[in-house]
């Protein structure tokens, strides 16, 4: 009798702790999470040194917002508070990027299935040689790209199909954004030239360029925490890019939210 009521309890437990289970979601701009904010119930802000984190549900979900800042350090510095302080079973980033496949168009979105930093390394006169950051713990290298969860991936990809974007508005008339699995590159700059980009995909075949997936991948990786990074294209990478930004940054970042949404809901 006693080994049975032991059982139950622990049964119950475990179930109270699986109801627990959050889901971190991190967004670099504010535009980037007033999508996922909006629909969030029972929110509320907590400060963490030079964080806001804002807990509640979504979907039905347990999970953690957090705005990280522009660049790798404010995006890792995030993520590791968030990871320390709420300690997420998994973390999702949404967000704009631009694109580098020359097959992506403005409003398309990448799940990234490997992420990479494209200016960790050394640079010399006609090229850049890509290194591996290292464990400062174990001093062992880390992978030079770090690999999405495959879960999440293979969830992205699937309720994507069902998902209703907002549509881009060109003159040539209004089409619905494509969503695509793809390689996407960090780096503490802004790509605006078409020459870096044509380097970026011969070098790394990267489908999108961005400022902050590396440093949350690889804070996730050595922390060992499953994590997926969603970006929309708000431009090419291209001279044109700022302009683009500008006129596309709204609905990127709300499509990606869309998609993130899905993701967390599913099952």
């Amino acid at each position: 009798m006693k080994k049975s009521l032991l059982l139950f309890v622990f049964c119950l437990f475990q179930i109270d702790v699986n109801a627990q289970e959050t889901i971190g979601i991190l967004g670099a701009f504010p535009p980037e999470l007033v999508h996922l904010r909006a629909n969030l119930v029972n929110a509320k802000d907590t400060v963490i040194r030079s964080a806001r984190f804002i807990t509640g549900q979504l979907r039905g979900k347990n999970v953690v917002l957090a705005q990280t800042g522009v660049g790798k350090v404010n995006a890792a510095i995030t993520t590791t508070l968030m990871l320390e302080h709420f300690n997420p079973k998994q973390l999702i980033f949404s967000g704009i990027a631009g694109a580098v496949d020359p097959a992506l168009r403005l409003g398309d979105i990448v799940i990234g299935t490997d992420i990479t930093y494209h200016d960790f390394g050394a640079v010399k006169d006609d090229a850049m040689e890509y290194w591996a950051t290292k464990n400062p713990l174990t001093n062992l290298a880390n992978p030079v790209t770090f690999k999405c969860d495959p879960a999440l991936i293979a969830k992205a990809t699937e309720v994507s199909k069902g998902l209703t974007f907002q549509q881009i508005q060109r003159k040539s008339g209004s089409r619905m954004p494509a969503v695509k699995q793809g390689v996407i590159v960090t780096g503490d700059v802004f790509v605006s030239s078409k020459k870096i980009t044509d380097r970026l995909l011969k070098d790394l075949k990267a489908a999108a360029t961005e400022m902050e997936g590396a440093a949350v991948a690889q804070t996730c990786y050595q922390q060992s925490v499953p994590f997926l990074i969603i970006r929309s294209m708000s431009d090419n990478a291209n001279e044109n890019a700022k302009d683009d930004m500008g006129n596309f940054y709204d609905i990127a970042a709300t499509n990606a939210a869309t998609l993130v949404m899905a993701v967390v809901g599913g099952k």
